[in-house]
């Protein structure tokens, strides 16, 4: 046996699937610290030590369980973000991290779109009040010649922006590093974020979580009434009692959500707000994206394992 390989994705370390085979064809024994669920930090500390390799999924990795994991030389996320893991405990430990880049972006940006047309025809309410013998309706709003305004124009918010625009949508980009090419065409526009919050319908979030939250109660106030908030990103991104205050108002139409601070998530009064709409982390778990992305994680796992190096 070459080592030992740590699997925690809740998609894999339940059901299994066929690509984590190339690890143990390789050699590789597999543990599944927690099957079926996030692993806690105890339980990463119990099942890392003596792994060489770490296929990681969503769980905060910190500087205290990559201190332990002594032989550990490579840890493989199955998706792109990589904010859970102490990435200055790993590089002075000279662990590799890799992301599996592009594999759920599909998956994700169909997400936030069927969150969007949620919110705009009040489907996720409509099911809630019918289901409970009520009759009632709301007025919805139609896509078509809406502003769409994505903060963070990487694959997925521009993914999710080819969409909208081939639906009649205008679209707004933000993004401090990626220059408009063109190739979103004539009604998709590279705007500063200021703009985007005066001018977007509906405000859709792709970008990871910095300091400080990125809306706030300035940006809520910043944006147009009625509008639609849509997070598949991070639930840092957000300012959660400035969310609040702006729902109660009416400021906010709804707010749509597929992430949190912990999963499963305390249900407070911001996520059991009628005008809330949740779905539980579930933006990459499509067949086609838990494919790609274990497909990728293995791959990038064995590279390093192997001695090819880093992508």
């Amino acid at each position: 046996m070459k080592g030992r390989v740590a699997i925690t994705p809740r998609s894999m370390s339940e059901a299994g699937h066929p690509a984590l085979g190339l690890l143990s064809q390789s050699g590789y024994e597999l543990v599944f610290p927690a099957p079926g669920r996030q692993p806690t930090e105890a339980e990463l500390m119990a099942s890392l030590p003596g792994c060489v390799g770490y296929l990681a999924g969503v769980e905060p990795v910190s500087r205290k369980v990559i201190e332990m994991s002594r032989d550990l030389r490579v840890i493989s996320r199955n998706g792109v973000g990589i904010d859970n893991i102490d990435l200055d405990a790993a590089r002075s430990r000279g662990i590799v991290v890799e992301k599996a880049l592009g594999a759920n972006t599909r998956g994700v940006a169909e997400l936030a779109m069927a969150l969007m047309m949620c919110g705009l025809r009040h489907v996720s309410w409509s099911d809630r009040v019918l289901g409970a013998g009520e009759w009632k309706r709301r007025k919805g709003r139609e896509a078509f010649g809406r502003t769409l305004g994505i903060v963070g124009c990487g694959a997925i918010g521009r993914a999710l922006a080819q969409m909208c625009l081939s639906i009649g949508m205008k679209v707004l980009g933000y993004d401090p590093v990626w220059k408009n090419d063109g190739s979103l065409g004539p009604y998709f526009r590279l705007v500063g974020l200021d703009e985007l919050y005066a001018e977007a319908e509906i405000v859709s979030l792709h970008c990871p979580p910095g300091a400080r939250p990125l809306v706030d109660a300035a940006a809520i106030d910043a944006m147009r009434p009625n509008v639609l908030l849509i997070n598949t990103a991070r639930a840092e991104l957000i300012d959660g009692e400035a969310l609040l205050a702006g729902l109660n108002s009416g400021k906010v139409a709804a707010f749509a959500t597929d992430v949190y601070q912990t999963e499963p998530p305390m249900l407070n009064d911001l996520l059991r707000h009628e005008n809330a709409i949740r779905t539980p982390h579930a933006g990459g778990l499509t067949e086609e994206s838990v494919d790609r992305a274990t497909r990728i994680a293995v791959e990038n796992l064995l590279r390093v394992l192997e001695g090819h190096g880093s992508a």
